[in-house]
C-alpha cells in the first residue's frame, strides 16, 4: 500500500468504512445506501452526493471496482487493496475498544 492511499484511508470516515464492508459483495449505490442504514440501524443515512462521490474516489483509489451494469446501475466489488485498508481500520478500532474497554474497568483505589 502506498503513502498516498495510507494518508487518505488511515483512520477512516465512517462513511468510507461503511461503505467498503458493504462491498464485499458486488452492490450499485443505492445497495449499498440502503444496508448502511441497516447496518446502522438509520444512525448512518449517505446522502446521494457523499455515497457517489465517495464510491468515484475509492473506484479512482483503487479500493473497489467496477463489475458490471445491471439496469443501468453501476455494480462495485471491494478490491484487494480495498480489504487490506479496511483490515488496518477494523484492526484501529478493535485498539481503541480495547482501550476504552481497559479504561472504563479501572477503578483507582478509595482514597484512604
Amino acid at each position: 500500500m502506498d503513502a498516498h492511499i495510507r494518508k487518505v484511508y488511515v483512520p477512516m470516515t465512517e462513511t468510507g468504512f461503511h461503505i467498503l464492508l458493504c462491498l464485499q459483495t458486488p452492490r450499485h449505490g443505492y445497495g449499498v445506501r440502503e444496508k448502511v442504514e441497516a447496518l446502522t440501524g438509520g444512525a448512518l443515512r449517505l446522502s446521494p452526493g457523499t455515497l457517489y462521490g465517495t464510491l468515484s474516489k475509492m473506484e479512482r483509489d483503487g479500493l473497489i471496482r467496477f463489475v458490471r451494469e445491471e439496469e443501468t446501475r453501476k455494480l462495485y466489488v471491494i478490491t484487494d487493496l480495498g480489504r487490506e485498508v479496511l483490515q488496518l481500520e477494523m484492526d484501529r478500532i478493535r485498539r481503541l475498544y480495547h482501550t476504552v474497554k481497559e479504561v472504563l474497568s479501572w477503578e483507582p483505589a478509595a482514597a484512604e
